[in-house]
């Protein structure tokens, strides 16, 4: 009975030491990304979201033509200045990071001729396209040259179409505000965590 009880407050204990943990390495890369790049929001249009770590973009006629994947010149001139720094920041917490994923934001729309289900596709297919034209540009950058074997193995281009679309105040799609791009930090305090619920089991 006591051997018991030890094992379940030792095992109650690493659960929360590795939330504590999760929430101070979250806090950290927070501060981080906003100590760096907080002169520079207003003038992207972006912002940092505390709670999931992303970093989104959120002008849709400064990221991409309607219906194209090709970079806009200036995208490609905000992620010139962004990426090298972005990485540099995160470089300092590689060993906590699983993933961070490029995500592609479309609205439902399409055009008059397709129906919903048509427009989910077809904006998942673009969505897909252009985020894989934001990897292949930031991973080719001169200045992360020393990065790319880390980017390869850590980064992932994720088109998402209409998923997860922004709402306003009345709960109906803010279709302009639903179009944008994000860089978003996944950790590994999920994987910490299955590991100490499997070695309880």
């Amino acid at each position: 009975m006591i051997l018991f009880l030890f094992i379940a407050v030792s095992f109650a204990l690493n659960v929360r030491k590795i939330a504590e943990n999760y929430q101070d390495n979250q806090d950290k890369i927070y501060q981080a990304l906003k100590n760096e790049f907080q002169p520079n929001l207003d003038e992207w249009k972006a912002k940092i979201d505390k709670d999931s770590l992303t970093f989104i973009f959120t002008d849709p006629e400064v990221l991409f033509a309607t219906g194209k994947s090709d970079l806009q010149p200036r995208f490609k001139d905000i992620l010139e200045q962004f990426f090298p720094r972005y990485i540099k920041v995160i470089d300092e917490y590689k060993s906590s990071i699983n993933e961070v994923r490029i995500e592609g934001h479309t609205s439902s729309k399409w055009n008059m001729d397709s129906n919903e289900d048509e427009a989910y596709f077809k904006n998942m297919n673009l969505s897909q396209e252009r985020t894989r034209s934001v990897l292949e540009y930031t991973y080719n950058l001169s200045d992360v040259a020393q990065y790319r074997s880390w980017i390869k193995a850590h980064f992932s281009a994720v088109g998402l179409s209409s998923s997860q679309p922004i709402k306003d105040k009345y709960g109906n799609e803010d279709e302009n505000a639903s179009k944008r791009v994000t860089f978003k930090i996944i950790t590994n305090a999920e994987e910490q965590l299955q590991k100490i619920l499997g070695a309880g089991q």
